[in-house]
């Protein structure tokens, strides 16, 4: 995967219409003048526009604001709480008994990747002093799961959703699912020292899965892709965190609440990663 978005140095670009009234009075003049305009600043910390009037300062009047671009990217792991003796894991898993455990969905976790990418993020600074900011936040956006299997497990779906075990050696096996995400967070800044700023936050999610498909990759069959919803929660929901140098690195962490499937499974994926841009 190609990182198109990469931190550059803070560029401004300043975008301004000024209208000027004068009046005038016997023996005295008064002239007033009103400026509004818009700022676009690219950044570490994502792409910003702040609207503004000129009458204000303007280090003072960015207390809403957008974000665009913001990208995480980091590593899944799924937390199996399962009950692999249920009449329901048996019935969904049609393989060997000695394989009803959760190590038949351990993961190749260098290469399960996670990936959020929130084309516009709003913002609102509620707290503002010398060294303490505190901004809430939502937007909208896509949150991407990917996991690699270890085992030759195969989701299929024909009179009903199961998991099965394959006669061939994978290359790639891949289960991947992709929601349509809304967050809702708060996020904290406190002054370290000069123009250093420690960032953390939290925050919630919910989700609406947009579509999940598998991807298979072996010498007897090459490659294969089949779509379908594999007994998969339709809906999901994630607490999150983020921690670091305002600037410098940002790290995010997410868990989610919700089951990933249905029923019969009863597995949480969650994630550790870095975010690039940020509130």
């Amino acid at each position: 995967m190609k990182l198109v978005y990469m931190m550059i140095t803070a560029l401004t670009l300043s975008l301004g219409a000024a209208a000027q009234e004068t009046t005038e009075t016997k023996g005295t003049s008064d002239t007033t003048r009103k400026k509004t305009g818009k700022t676009i600043s690219i950044s570490s910390d994502g792409i910003t526009v702040t609207s503004f009037p000129d009458s204000i300062k303007k280090k003072e009047d960015k207390d809403f604001k957008f974000r665009f671009a913001i990208l995480e990217l980091g590593i899944n792991y799924l937390q199996d709480n399962t009950d692999y003796s249920s009449a329901a894991a048996q019935d969904f898993l049609n393989v060997d008994p000695e394989m009803r455990n959760e190590n038949l969905f351990s993961l190749r976790e260098g290469k399960s990747i996670n990936v959020n990418i929130y084309p516009v993020m709003g913002s609102y600074r509620f707290v503002n002093t010398r060294r303490q900011k505190m901004y809430i936040s939502s937007g909208i956006g896509l949150q991407i799961y990917n996991f690699r299997f270890n085992k030759p497990i195969s989701y299929i779906n024909e009179t009903r959703p199961m998991v099965v075990t394959d006669t061939v050696s994978f290359s790639k096996n891949k289960l991947a699912v992709t929601y349509l995400s809304i967050p809702l967070s708060v996020t904290c800044k406190t002054k370290l020292a000069k123009d250093t700023w420690l960032v953390y936050g939290v925050g919630i999610t919910g989700g609406y899965r947009l579509s999940s498909w598998t991807k298979q990759v072996s010498d007897e069959r090459g490659k294969q892709k089949n779509r379908d919803p594999f007994n998969l929660n339709n809906f999901n929901s994630c607490v999150t965190g983020e921690l670091g140098i305002d600037g410098v690195i940002r790290l995010y962490a997410s868990y989610q609440l919700t089951a990933l499937h249905k029923d019969a499974l009863d597995q949480h994926p969650y994630a550790i990663g870095i975010r690039f841009g940020g509130i």
